[in-house]
């Protein structure tokens, strides 16, 4: 009998004339076909030595059907979209700024043909790859000068390596920061060479504290932003001019890590803390850091700006090579910084901005729509508009919390871990909030263009369907 069962296993040769296998054959090619062949006759025979194999079913048809979930998780990239609905706007864990369609129009050009990365038009002669956004980082900040690496982390480390490598930087206790994935500026400045010197407390630092420590090894006064979080209470630190000051007259460089770009004027939303990349210029800081992908909203960048004589100095650091950006940041950082020339269209064509200055009135018409939509298609489950609060998120704003409405979903058996689970697992994936045992959905960071994909995944979700 079983031996009659296993014979009735189709052959590979009768697997490939059926008309999946010649669809198949021809959409993924004869190798994978008789791969994924393999693997499901496999599957079909251990089903049927274990006696779990479906009573009525077709051999034929099983290992076909098996087959074709094979040959459709290997197409599935690994790298896929996922559905925001945690409210955070800059979630590291999900790419951090959604880039405007400018930057998505740019990064195609530059992806699918050549371009003018190093070369200069005009002349045929090799360009550098920095001319394409050195110019609108002057318009826009004020600076003598500007280039780019890959990130903020690489920036603060090829400011070090170049100014005070051999020597002493100065930097305020409090200010020694650990950023995601335990990076953390004691460990930048070691890998810069350079010997760390720290002044004051974590609470408080004078300007006497730095003055005591500067030295005949001191080679950089180093500012780090406190972008992701905050010491509240007694505390005092070193205002940016008071350092330059210090700086100039010792003929000590002064640098400035801003953790986030933020260029725009979001004080109509309640965002006032953050500094503005220009206004720290107009401070006379001589070399300032910051990232592409946080405030700024644009591609993962590390964007350095200052005395032209340091930035010089840095271009021709041969780190520089190992920690250069690529043609499709350049390409994006490009777009992105071009939309600030206009500051009152820029929160509107820039997402992240856009997110972060979105109003009430706003987001409460999409919580209502969204829950309306939803409802119409899960009429067995309860779906609660209710005002919340979002963050910013990426490290950045730590003490801005942003009112939000929320779509709360309630009622039907399965648990909130359960149904985030499920929504994690489908294509689109989708994350939500998990809150109160029952899991939200922030429209802060949901397009309306999502919301049919987001009520089909909560439809199969809900359905106890892994997509």
């Amino acid at each position: 009998m079983m031996q009659n069962l296993l014979r009735s296993i189709p052959k590979m040769d009768a697997l490939l004339l059926t008309p999946r296998g010649i669809r198949w054959a021809e959409e993924y090619g004869r190798s994978q076909v008789l791969e994924a062949f393999r693997q499901a006759t496999h599957q079909v025979r251990e089903e049927m030595l274990a006696g779990s194999f479906p009573e009525g079913e077709e051999p034929e048809n099983r290992v076909l059907n098996m087959a074709s979930g094979v040959l459709q998780g290997w197409q599935q990239m690994n790298f896929r979209q996922v559905i925001n609905a945690t409210g955070i706007v800059l979630h590291t864990n999900l790419g951090r700024a959604v880039l405007p369609e400018k930057a998505c129009q740019a990064i195609l050009v530059a992806a699918s043909g050549y371009s003018n990365l190093e070369l200069e038009l005009e002349t045929g002669k090799r360009g550098s790859r920095y001319s394409h956004v050195i110019r609108l980082l002057q318009e826009l900040t004020g600076c003598e000068d500007a280039m780019v690496v890959n990130n903020n982390a690489a920036a603060v480390l090829l400011a070090l390596d170049t100014l005070a490598r051999g020597g002493e930087t100065v930097v305020s206790r409090g200010e020694l920061v650990e950023i995601g994935g335990s990076f953390r500026v004691p460990e930048v400045m070691k890998a810069g060479g350079t010997r760390l010197v720290e002044v004051g407390t974590t609470n408080k630092t004078h300007l006497r504290d730095y003055e005591e420590v500067l030295g005949p090894e001191t080679r950089a006064i180093l500012k780090v932003h406190t972008s992701n979080y905050r010491v509240l209470g007694f505390c005092q630190t070193v205002p940016t001019e008071e350092l330059v000051e210090l700086g100039h007259r010792s003929e000590i460089p002064v640098i400035e890590d801003l953790g986030s770009g933020f260029l725009a004027d979001l004080s109509a939303v309640g965002i006032t803390d953050e500094p503005r990349v220009q206004d720290v210029v107009k401070k006379g800081v001589d070399v300032i850091t910051f990232s592409g992908d946080k405030l700024l909203g644009g591609p993962q960048a590390g964007i350095i700006i200052g005395k032209k004589e340091y930035l010089e100095r840095m271009r021709k650091n041969q780190l520089t090579r190992a920690l250069r950006i690529d043609k499709l940041s350049i390409a994006a950082l490009e777009a992105t910084l071009s939309q600030y020339r206009d500051m009152e269209r820029v929160c509107r064509d820039n997402p992240t901005l856009a997110m972060l200055s979105v109003s009430q009135e706003e987001l409460e018409a999409k919580a209502r729509e969204l829950a309306d939509l939803l409802g119409s298609a899960l009429p067995a489950f309860s779906f609660v508009v209710e005002p919340d609060r979002s963050q910013a998120g990426g490290g950045s704003l730590p003490l801005v919390e942003l009112p939000t409405w929320v779509v709360r979903i309630q009622g039907g058996p399965v648990t909130e871990e359960e149904l985030s689970r499920r929504l994690r697992a489908g294509n689109p994936a989708v994350m939500g909030r998990k809150q109160k045992e029952t899991l939200v959905l922030d429209v802060r960071t949901l397009k309306r263009e999502e919301f049919p994909l987001l009520t089909r995944a909560l439809i199969k979700a809900l359905d106890g369907e892994d997509q």
